[in-house]
């Protein structure tokens, strides 16, 4: 079971911000909840994951909810974190490794900061690819909701 504190860091990757933000997205529901019950989490955000929200929900929903999701990102308690040149060196050794996988460059990035912040506990609808990564500094990564 997965324990969280007012001091629990959590990497937040685009699939659960998306779900947040598209009313009809089928994880809508786990995202609100999840986000209701903890409150008081440290979020951290990828840079990169706000270009991928974006870019799915301008194709998905529309350019209005872009505009909706840029409005109230800022007003978040969110912490933006910046992928770093040794962030995308450690992701394309991520994409090299588990290339039968296929990873995606986005998730590689979040991977390597997990790793470079020593965060365990990721937010994300993306089990797949978070589960089979065997990150260097923890056992796994706690995937939630």
């Amino acid at each position: 079971m997965i324990t969280l504190t007012s001091r629990s860091r959590v990497l937040f990757d685009s699939s659960f911000l998306y779900a947040l933000a598209d009313r009809n997205d089928k994880y809508r529901t786990a995202a609100l909840n999840f986000a209701l019950a903890n409150p008081d989490i440290v979020q951290i955000v990828p840079d990169i994951v706000l270009t991928e929200v974006t870019l799915l929900l301008r194709k998905h929903v529309g350019h209005h909810a872009v505009i909706s999701f840029l409005k109230t990102f800022p007003a978040s308690d969110a912490l933006l974190e910046p992928i770093t040149m040794p962030d995308i060196q450690r992701a394309y050794e991520i994409m090299e490794k588990y290339e039968d996988s296929h990873f995606d460059f986005a998730d590689c990035c979040i991977m390597a900061l997990a790793e470079r912040l020593t965060i365990t506990q990721i937010c994300t609808f993306d089990h797949r690819d978070f589960s089979i990564f065997k990150p260097t500094h923890c056992d796994f990564l706690e995937l939630m909701p």
